[in-house]
C-alpha cells in the first residue's frame, strides 16, 4: 500500500513539475532566433497584423552563418503579437535615405520596415495570450506570394504531449528556386535565380503545385490549409521560442 501512495506521490509529483515548467515557458515573451544559411548577407525584415500588433525595430542584419536573437513584445498592451518576417536580400544605399533592397524591399531603414514588404518567403507567427483555446503560438512558412530562399522554423525547448503533433517543424531547406516555372522566374544581373513569384494566390497553379509538391509543410498558395491533410499549420503551446532559418534558394 505505501508502494502505491509513492508511486501515486512521485506521478503527481512529475506531472506538476512538468504543469509548472509549461506555465513558467507561456508567462515569458517567447523569442525568435534568426540563422543565416543562405550563403549571403541578408537583412531582417518584419510586418505586423492590423490587429495594434507592435511593429518591431532593431531587427539584424546577419553576415552567412551567423544568428541573431529577437524578444517578441506580447506582453503587455497589446497582449498579443501576430506577424511575419522574411530576408531582405542584395541590398545597398545608405540608411534612412538611399537603403533599398533587391528582393523583400520595405522601406529605407536597414533594422526595420516603414512600408509594406515586396514578394518573400515568409514566416509567419500568432502570439496571443488571450488566445481562448489555449493554443497559441501558431506557425508557419508561406511562400503564398513568392518564393526568395527557403525558410524552416523549429520550436525551441519544447513541451510536447505524447502523440501530439504539436511543435514539429515547418517549411524545407530544399533549393526551391530550382522548381520554379520559368514563366515566374526572376534572375539577377548575372543570370543567377533570385526570385518565384506566384502568378495566382488563390488558385492552384504550376507555382503552386511545383512548390507543394518539394515543401509540403509550408503554403504554396492561400487555401492550401482547406485540404485534406495538409501539414502547413502547427502551433506549440509550451516552448520558449522558436529558430526561424534562412537557406539558399538555389
Amino acid at each position: 500500500m505505501r508502494r502505491i501512495r509513492c508511486a501515486v506521490l512521485a506521478l503527481v509529483t512529475a506531472a506538476t513539475a512538468v504543469t509548472g515548467n509549461a506555465a513558467a515557458a507561456q508567462a515569458a515573451d517567447h523569442t525568435v532566433t534568426f540563422v543565416n544559411r543562405s550563403g549571403q548577407t541578408i537583412w531582417i525584415g518584419s510586418a505586423v497584423n492590423a490587429d495594434g500588433s507592435r511593429n518591431l525595430t532593431g531587427l539584424p542584419m546577419l553576415h552567412d552563418t551567423q544568428q541573431a536573437t529577437v524578444t517578441i513584445p506580447e506582453s503587455g498592451n497589446p497582449p498579443h503579437w501576430r506577424g511575419k518576417f522574411f530576408a531582405r536580400q542584395n541590398c545597398t544605399g545608405t540608411p534612412g535615405s538611399t537603403f533599398r533592397c533587391a528582393i523583400g524591399d520595405c522601406g529605407n531603414l536597414a533594422d526595420r520596415c516603414t512600408t509594406g514588404e515586396q514578394p518573400a518567403s515568409l514566416a509567419e507567427f500568432n502570439f496571443d495570450r488571450n488566445d481562448p483555446m489555449k493554443l497559441a503560438p501558431w506557425y508557419n512558412v508561406s511562400y503564398v506570394n513568392a518564393v526568395s530562399l527557403s525558410i524552416t522554423i523549429d520550436a525551441r525547448d519544447a513541451q510536447v504531449p505524447p502523440g501530439s503533433k504539436e511543435c514539429e517543424s515547418v517549411g524545407c531547406s530544399d533549393r526551391l528556386l530550382e522548381s520554379c516555372p520559368p514563366e515566374n522566374l526572376t534572375r539577377d544581373p548575372a543570370g543567377r535565380p533570385v526570385l518565384c513569384v506566384n502568378p495566382n494566390r488563390d488558385a492552384r497553379t504550376p507555382y503552386s503545385n511545383a512548390i507543394s509538391s518539394r515543401c509540403p509543410k509550408a503554403y504554396a498558395w492561400s487555401k492550401q490549409d482547406a485540404e485534406q491533410g495538409n501539414q502547413t499549420v502547427r502551433q506549440c503551446r509550451y516552448c520558449t521560442g522558436f529558430v526561424v532559418t534562412f537557406h539558399r534558394g538555389s
